[in-house]
């Protein structure tokens, strides 16, 4: 089945609001996932008035959905009077100067998750910082190598969807450099849990948390396992103020 096919196999009539918060979010269909987290996005203030939405095909990556899904949503959210498309050279997505604001009655159930998100960044909290000690003393120079190019890639990604991807990439990277498969499997079937509720970020937030990518790279370059271990902490652990701005 192609992302496209299972996008339209998912696109049912939403759960009521008053199922439980991750089984609501897994019947979400997959237009009204994109459509619920670009519209809680604008809500927090993540994504300010008349900024820039990147195109389709990287929206699509990020959010792990084909771009006809995003094309459905960005539509229904031009309608809903959030976005606005503009035509022509320079043109694109945009929010609008003056969005309308919780008017997505589906981002109520990414509101309601809180519990259920922060008790997956726990379970990554333990997981990381394991992984981040594994890694000091089994990871090769190759893989070092590898972690120290994706931070460089991520200090000049142009949007949010391009960071987001590059930021799944070199976490799954400093888990392959345990060595453990178990491990990394694990670790991967955790992130896509956790990245079920990630929203767009502002460049700057996300600029700042490669600050501890860089760090923990340079920790596993010289086996420091405590170094290692005390970045990852620091690093999962601001995601409990972070995501969803501390809902």
């Amino acid at each position: 089945m192609t992302r496209a096919d299972a996008d339209e196999h998912d696109d049912h009539p939403a759960a009521p609001l008053s199922a439980s918060a991750l089984s609501g979010i897994r019947r979400l269909s997959a237009i009204d996932t994109v459509r619920a987290r670009i519209s809680l996005a604008v809500d927090l203030g993540l994504l300010e008035p008349g900024e820039w939405l990147p195109g389709n095909a990287q929206l699509a990556a990020a959010l792990e959905v084909s771009e006809i899904t995003v094309r459905r949503a960005l539509v229904a959210l031009c309608e809903e009077g959030i976005l606005e498309r503009r035509r022509g050279r320079g043109g694109g997505t945009r929010v609008l100067d003056s969005p309308a604001r919780s008017t997505v009655r589906e981002a109520e159930i990414y509101r309601a998750a809180g519990a259920e998100v922060h008790d997956l960044i726990d379970r990554r909290l333990v997981l990381e910082c394991g992984i981040a000690h594994l890694a000091t003393r089994n990871a090769t120079p190759e893989k070092i190598e590898h972690l120290h190019e994706l931070t460089e890639k991520m200090n000049h990604a142009a949007d949010w969807a391009d960071f987001h991807k590059l930021d799944e990439a070199f976490h799954l990277a400093v888990a392959a450099a345990t060595g453990i498969s178990a491990v990394q499997e694990e670790y991967a079937r955790l992130l896509r849990e956790l990245y079920r509720y990630y929203l767009p970020y502002p460049m700057q937030h996300l600029r700042e948390s490669n600050r501890d990518h860089v760090d923990l790279v340079a920790a596993v370059r010289n086996g420091d396992a405590a170094s290692a271990a005390d970045v990852a902490q620091r690093h999962v652990a601001t995601l409990h103020q972070d995501m969803f701005v501390g809902l």
